[in-house]
């Protein structure tokens, strides 16, 4: 393993940044590095109180933003005094594991005035942005609300240490875990093939594997090794096909239907577990199961879906009979959607269960429940060379509309040169390369660079 990417410091407290803007932001191509991409320069044009930096890092095995706050310090503080200076807020709050007492040791004496450190439980999920709000601020988003609708932003801790370091995003930070030689935190190129990130790792230890991306609890399943990493991917959880895990994200919806129907007993744990519902919004997985058939007004059944974070504690964690209600719950939505089933309740009423704090999943008993125990709980940031031939960069990397691709097949680019952009009047996100070389395909879903 080569040593842990160094980070250059001056002594004592870090260096003010250079002016950042929104629009230098947007010409950067910064989103949400941890989420579903929402364009960073259009949530920091929001005004509020408090900036949340989200460094909870609840998914199993994953360890890339502990990492960055460790060894990227310098960035993401910059970054974060952009954010606070952009948004016109008084204090800024660095959520961490209290486990991590290295981690906080580092950055603490960084900090300047108004920055502090909140020190989070070792629980899923913490790093839920209305769990993270609640307990950074004590106040409850309303359901469908947004952190500024309590005078809140929150961000990934990857997205300030891109805008800290003030240049087009073209690399990816992610952490490789599960049944790989060397579970480890790397810089891929975007674009880049997750087969190639894998054996960046080591390759997998097994023959016959499959790869869940984002994490294990809110991941997907990768349908092939060529798939690229995108701006937003932080993790890729390799996992023996035999795998419980693995057999889970297999199951189609037919499959998911018809042993709910047959087998949901209506104990409630899955309602009584779920943090939404914990927060008082309007959540309850067990009425969803019983649009499946049983019983009830299913238009109002499916009311209790809407406001699903699809964390899938109901799913993975409380449900006895092994069911999916998060995705009975996923697949309601729309209908819920269809007819207007908006919560239109008295924000001033929304109040935390009693045992709020109380219902929280230790991160040890999650490692176990989910079957991880066999694999190593660790991913160091390390410096490796990676050169792929070829990177695919999907015009679709966050929220809103696909970027539409300003250059043509046979077009020479350097690493940094812009090849997507949002339409006029659009939410998007600037797409640039991430590697020097040729333009060798374009359509209309990515845009392919050869070296």
């Amino acid at each position: 393993m080569q040593a842990v990417v160094p980070e250059t410091r001056s002594k004592g407290r870090s260096t003010p940044p250079s002016k950042i803007t929104l629009d230098r932001i947007a010409e950067l191509g910064v989103v949400g590095a941890g989420g579903a991409g929402f364009p960073s320069a259009v949530k920091f044009s929001a005004q509020v109180s408090t900036v949340i930096v989200n460094g909870a890092e609840c998914e199993p095995l994953l360890h890339k933003d502990k990492e960055l706050l460790h060894h990227r310090a310098a960035p993401m503080l910059a970054g974060l005094r952009a954010a606070v200076e952009l948004t016109g807020a008084s204090e800024a709050v660095i959520g961490i594991k209290e486990k991590y007492t290295d981690v906080i040791d580092a950055i603490t004496p960084l900090l300047t005035p108004g920055i502090r450190v909140q020190r989070l439980r070792d629980t899923y999920p913490a790093g839920d942005e209305f769990v993270l709000v609640y307990d950074v601020t004590g106040k409850v988003i309303p359901p469908g609300g947004l952190p500024k609708d309590v005078g809140a932003v929150v961000t990934n801790v990857e997205t300030l240490v891109n805008i800290g370091q003030d240049k087009p995003v073209t690399r990816k930070y992610l952490t490789v875990a599960g049944a790989v030689r060397e579970p480890v935190t790397l810089s891929v190129p975007v674009g880049m093939s997750i087969g190639e990130v894998i054996e960046a790792a080591g390759g997998s230890t097994v023959a016959d594997f499959g790869v869940l991306l984002g994490g294990v609890m809110m991941g997907r399943l990768a349908e092939n090794l060529d798939v690229p990493v995108t701006k937003t991917l932080g993790g890729i959880i390799v996992l023996p096909k035999s795998h419980h895990m693995i057999q889970w994200y297999s199951m189609g919806w037919k499959q998911v239907e018809k042993i709910g129907r047959s087998a949901c007993d209506q104990c409630r744990f899955c309602t009584e577990l779920c943090p939404r519902y914990l927060l008082g919004h309007p959540i309850q997985p067990h009425r969803a199961m019983q649009s499946l058939g049983f019983v009830g007004d299913k238009v109002q059944l499916i009311a209790s879906t809407l406001y699903c974070c699809e964390c899938n504690i109901c799913s993975l964690i409380a449900c006895p009979e092994n069911l999916d209600p998060k995705t009975v719950c996923v697949q309601a939505k729309p209908a819920a959607r269809e007819n207007k089933l908006f919560w239109n309740g008295d924000t001033a009423n929304v109040q935390p269960h009693p045992m709020q704090a109380d219902r929280r999943i230790p991160m040890r008993r999650l490692i176990s429940k989910l079957g991880l125990t066999e694999f190593r709980n660790v991913g160091p940031l390390v410096d490796r060379e990676l050169t792929p031939r070829s990177v695919t960069l999907p015009l679709k990397q966050h929220t809103g509309a696909p970027a539409v691709a300003v250059v043509a097949v046979g077009s020479k680019v350097k690493e940094g040169d812009l090849l997507a952009a949002p339409a006029a009047g659009a939410l998007g996100a600037r797409i640039h390369a991430s590697i020097a070389g040729v333009v060798r395909r374009v359509d209309g879903e990515s845009v392919t660079i050869e070296a």
